[in-house]
C-alpha cells in the first residue's frame, strides 16, 4: 500500500502524538534561554601590555548578593607580581588596602545591598605573559563569599584574567622588590586578624555558581535530539496507519 504524505494525514490521526513534540520543544526553548548570567569580577588596566611599568589596574567586583553588601575584596596575585610590587590606587570611601603573604586585601565599611565594589590598584610592572589572572574573593556583610577563582574562562568562577599585548621592543623585567611583611600602610587594616592561609582560595565553595555554559549547551542539544526523534515518530506513525 502506498504512503500518503504527512501534509495530508488529518490532524485528528496524529493529535496524540503532537503533545510530546511541544512539551518537548517548550522544554528545548525554556533550557537555551534561561542559563543564568552569573555576577563577576572584571579587571582592566591602563597599559595592558607585558612587562609594562607602574599600571593602573582596575577592578569592577560585582554585587549579587540581595540580602548584604560587599565588605571586603581579597586578591591572590598571579605569578610574576608579588605584593611588594602592588600599591593601592583608589576605592570606596573608607576602604582600606593591606599586604597577605600571596596578594592584597582592600576592605571597610560594608556597601550598600546590590553596589558593586570598584577599585584600582598600581603595579610596579606587569610580567612577561600573554593573560594575568587576578584570583578574588569577595565577602559579604553576613559571611556569605563568592571566589571568582577557576582559571577556565568558561567555568562557573572565572577569575578575572587581563589579556596583555606583546612587550614594547627592548622592554626588561626590572629589579624585584623588596619583600614586604604586613601592611605597606598604617591604617587600620594592620590591626584586623591574619588573612586566611593562601590555600582558601583554591579550596571550598560558598555559593553555588551553576551548570557551566558547556554543560547548558550539552543539555539543550540533548532535548533537541529527543524533540527531532519525537517528530520522527509522529512522520513514521502517520505513514503505518494507512
Amino acid at each position: 500500500m502506498s504512503r500518503i504524505p504527512l501534509s495530508r494525514i488529518p490532524l485528528s490521526r496524529i493529535a496524540l502524538s503532537r503533545p510530546s513534540v511541544v512539551a518537548a520543544g517548550a522544554a528545548a526553548a525554556l533550557l537555551l534561554t534561561a542559563v543564568p548570567a552569573a555576577a563577576h569580577t572584571e579587571v582592566e588596566a591602563d597599559k595592558a601590555q607585558a612587562l609594562a611599568e607602574n599600571v593602573t589596574v582596575s577592578f569592577h567586583a560585582e554585587a549579587e548578593s540581595d540580602t548584604s553588601g560587599i565588605k571586603e575584596v581579597r586578591v591572590v596575585l598571579p605569578e610574576g607580581i608579588t605584593p611588594a610590587d602592588v600599591r593601592y590606587g583608589k576605592g570606596p570611601e573608607g576602604w582600606t588596602f593591606s599586604a597577605t603573604e600571596d596578594g592584597y586585601t582592600v576592605k571597610g565599611t560594608e556597601l550598600r545591598t546590590g553596589e558593586s565594589a570598584e577599585y584600582s590598584v598600581v603595579v610596579r610592572q606587569l610580567p612577561d605573559a600573554e593573560e594575568v589572572p587576578f584570583k578574588t574573593l569577595q565577602t559579604y556583610g553576613d559571611g556569605h563569599v563568592d571566589r571568582w577563582i577557576e582559571l577556565d574562562e568558561n567555568g562557573d568562577n572565572p577569575a578575572p584574567t587581563l589579556e596583555l599585548k606583546a612587550a614594547a621592543p627592548g622592554a626588561k623585567p626590572v629589579a624585584p622588590s623588596p619583600s614586604v611583611s604586613g601592611s605597606p600602610s598604617p591604617t587600620p587594616a594592620a590591626t584586623t586578624p591574619a588573612a586566611s592561609p593562601p590555600a582558601a582560595a583554591d579550596t571550598g565553595k560558598d555559593d553555588e555558581g551553576g551548570l557551566s555554559a558547556g554543560a547548558w549547551t550539552g543539555i539543550g542539544a540533548a532535548v533537541l535530539v529527543a524533540a527531532a526523534a519525537a517528530l520522527f515518530a509522529v512522520r513514521r506513525r502517520g505513514g503505518t496507519e494507512e
